[in-house]
C-alpha cells in the first residue's frame, strides 16, 4: 500500500514541488518500503528516532528534521541531516552552527514562522526574523545556510483561513528574498502543506510538502490523522 500511496501522491505534485515523506513514529520496515518505491526524502521530528533510523537505513536518504529541535539534541543529527525546517530562534541557529562546525559541515536550515491561529505552534514573526538576520551573531556564522522558510497552518476545515496563512508565509519568503537573499540561488524553499492541505499549499507557492498519513497511514500515538 505504501508504494501505491506514494504513486498517488506523486501524481498530484506540481512541477518543482518535492515530497518529504513524514515518517515519524513509523517503523524502519515502512521507511524501507517507501525507499524501495523510490522515496529518498524523509522527515522526522525526534532527533533520537532519526538517529536510530539513519543508522540502519540506506545512506543515500535525505533526512529532514521537521519538529521542534532542542539544542541538546542537535548533536544526534548534525553529522548527516540534510535540512532543518524548524529554526525558530537565534539561539537555536547558533547551536546548530556550533555542532555543524564539529563535523566540518554547512547545514541547510529554514526559518520557521508562526502563521497559525494556534498558540501552541512554534515560530518567528517577521520582526524576530529580521532581528535574527541582522544580528552580529548570525553574520559571524560559517556553518549554517538559510535556504528558505517553513510554517504550519491552523488545523481547521476553514480552508480560506489555511490559504491566507500559506499566502502570508510565501509573502514572508518574498520579503526575505528581496531584502537579504537577492542573488542567492540557494534561498528557494517554502516548506508548507501536509496531508490535508498540501494542494492549497502548492497553489500558494510551496516547494516542499510534508506528507505522512496519506503515505503511511495514521500515526500511532493518538494524534489526529490530518495533523500531518
Amino acid at each position: 500500500m505504501i508504494k501505491e500511496n506514494l504513486t498517488k501522491v506523486r501524481s498530484t505534485l506540481a512541477d518543482g514541488v518535492r515530497l518529504v515523506a513524514v515518517s515519524k513514529t513509523k517503523p524502519v520496515e515502512m521507511l524501507q518500503e517507501a525507499y524501495d518505491a523510490g522515496q529518498r526524502l524523509f522527515g522526522e521530528n525526534k532527533a533520537l528516532e532519526m538517529r536510530d533510523k539513519h543508522a540502519v537505513l540506506p545512506q543515500d536518504i535525505e533526512w529532514h528534521f521537521i519538529g521542534h529541535l532542542q539544542t541538546n539534541k542537535i548533536k544526534y543529527i548534525a553529522e548527516y541531516v540534510s535540512l532543518i525546517h524548524s529554526i525558530d530562534s537565534l539561539h537555536l541557529l547558533e547551536a546548530v552552527d556550533k555542532e555543524a562546525e564539529k563535523h566540518g559541515r554547512v547545514i541547510d536550515c529554514l526559518l520557521q514562522f508562526h502563521i497559525a491561529t494556534e498558540e501552541t505552534k512554534f515560530g518567528l514573526d517577521m520582526d524576530e526574523a529580521t532581528a535574527l538576520l541582522e544580528s552580529a551573531e548570525y553574520g559571524a556564522m560559517k556553518h549554517v545556510r538559510i535556504v528558505g522558510v517553513m510554517g504550519m497552518a491552523t488545523n481547521t476545515d476553514n480552508y480560506d483561513l489555511v490559504r491566507h496563512e500559506f499566502r502570508t508565509l510565501h509573502g514572508y519568503y518574498e520579503q526575505l528574498k528581496a531584502k537579504y537573499f537577492a542573488g542567492h540561488a540557494e534561498f528557494k524553499e517554502v516548506s508548507m502543506g501536509m496531508s490535508h492541505d498540501y494542494r492549497i499549499a502548492m497553489e500558494e507557492g510551496a516547494t516542499l510538502v510534508r506528507i505522512g498519513s496519506t503515505i503511511f497511514g495514521a500515526r500511532n500515538y493518538g494524534v489526529p490523522v490530518n495533523d500531518v
